[in-house]
């Protein structure tokens, strides 16, 4: 289970934006003004596409995204955005198409990459996901998700020394840990190291959210999942007499 990035921050969608001011003071206030109108209204309507793809209701998410591009036809992060909606949807040629072009109008930016890497995980293009991986590291070495993806690619690749030497740098960051232990724990299972296995779930448990929390729904579905690996684990080690 790859872990795809979200919504950016409003500091990084800041820097995509410029603006052009008058020359004069009056019409550069003016201006100002009219620039601060502007974003709140850009940041209300991110925040809204967040809340409704986080209740699943992507159709009215990517209407918002929609209007946020056509306001700001050359940001790349609304393009990284909305792509990222449409594969949480299932349009996923919409959304390459999404990151594509937002990495034309943005060659840095590190969570595009990351996600377009998700793409072609997904499509089962492990070498094209490592080298848009190694990109999105290459321009944010503190990208703890792209971090933890390239560590599940090698290990989907059998490469469990290289997956674990990833998911342990993606630990240096103190973020995600709970998926981190979740990720690590499963690749010492394949690898037949089942005691580090069960202490690298454990600690993944008292991470990631609890049954019923519907506000991470990644990681609730992690957590299912772990728990029927540490239950597999578990039965595996008892005894038959």
């Amino acid at each position: 289970m790859n872990i795809y990035s979200f919504l950016a921050d409003d500091d990084q969608q800041s820097k995509q934006c410029n603006f052009v001011l008058n020359s004069t003071n009056q019409a550069q206030e003016h201006r100002k003004n009219d620039r601060s109108e502007s974003n709140l209204g850009d940041n209300y309507l991110r925040s809204c596409a967040f809340r409704l793809a986080q209740e699943g209701d992507y159709t009215e998410a990517i209407a918002l995204l929609t209007q946020l591009i056509n306001r700001h036809p050359y940001n790349a992060v609304n393009y990284n955005n909305r792509g990222l909606i449409y594969f949480q949807s299932g349009e996923t040629q919409k959304a390459l198409y999404d990151y594509n072009t937002a990495l034309k109008f943005n060659p840095n930016l590190a969570s595009a990459y990351n996600n377009r890497a998700n793409y072609y995980a997904t499509c089962g293009e492990l070498a094209a996901a490592l080298a848009d991986y190694d990109q999105a590291i290459d321009f944010n070495p503190c990208h703890v998700r792209a971090w933890i993806n390239r560590g599940i690619t090698w290990r989907d690749l059998g490469q469990y020394e290289e997956a674990i030497e990833n998911f342990e740098v993606a630990q240096l960051f103190g973020q995600l840990e709970g998926y981190i232990w979740a990720e690590r724990g499963r690749t010492y299972h394949l690898l037949g190291d089942w005691n580090y296995a069960i202490a690298d779930y454990r600690r993944a448990l008292t991470q990631l959210p609890s049954i019923g929390n519907s506000k991470d729904i990644t990681g609730y579905r992690l957590r299912l999942q772990l728990e029927n690996w540490l239950n597999e684990l578990l039965s595996d080690q008892r005894p038959i007499w």
